[in-house]
């Protein structure tokens, strides 16, 4: 996926997760979230990679050529949508996949009901309060979003194939540390007070 696919979940996961040993605790003061010396170079010389990654994706239209592939012909919201479903495994009302997706109700609203109309998406009630109501992919959007994320899946291999093994592996292991001690630090930030 993209840097800004919609498909990774803004919540913070979990403590415990898999990857990410602790979520810390910033040090009190001013200068909680101020760079560490020690990992300011290595951060730079690295910052240039992560452009790279992202130019490449973006030109390479990647996310477009995945929806085409699952015979979805979606653009990156609508697919956002039914990917946050799957990766939710749960019904999920239209705030929070708002809230997963970084973005406000109506435009998840907006495509929610294409997605209706096009039965990739029904609505269930909430069996926590009866005036409220669910999305949940149906049988047609999860075979499509399972297409989307086989295409994906089926690039990043072709593409780590000629990897030995261990580097495979290392990369998994530090990218999802990465995700989730970026996701977690990002989490602290917007629980701290403004002013």
């Amino acid at each position: 996926m993209t840097p800004e696919s919609p498909g990774v979940p803004a919540a913070p996961e979990p403590e415990g997760r898999e990857g990410s040993p602790r979520p810390r605790a910033p040090e009190a003061g001013p200068d909680a979230f101020a760079p560490h010396p020690e990992g300011l170079a290595g951060f730079l010389a690295a910052l240039p990679r992560f452009t790279q990654l992202s130019a490449a994706f973006t030109k390479g239209r990647l996310p477009e050529r995945a929806a085409q592939a699952s015979g979805l012909h979606l653009d990156k919201p609508a697919m956002g949508v039914l990917i946050n479903l799957r990766t939710a495994g749960r019904p999920l009302r239209v705030g929070e996949i708002a809230e997963r997706m970084s973005v406000v109700g109506p435009h998840v609203t907006r495509h929610v009901q294409v997605l209706e109309k096009r039965g990739l998406v029904h609505r269930v009630s909430d069996p926590e309060d009866r005036r409220a109501s669910l999305i949940d992919l149906t049988p047609a959007g999860r075979e499509g979003v399972e297409r989307y994320g086989a295409s994906l899946f089926s690039w990043f291999t072709d593409v780590l194939a000629d990897w030995p093994e261990q580097d495979r592996a290392d990369l998994t292991r530090l990218l999802t540390r990465f995700a989730n001690d970026v996701t977690d630090r990002i989490a602290l930030l917007e629980e701290e007070p403004e002013g």
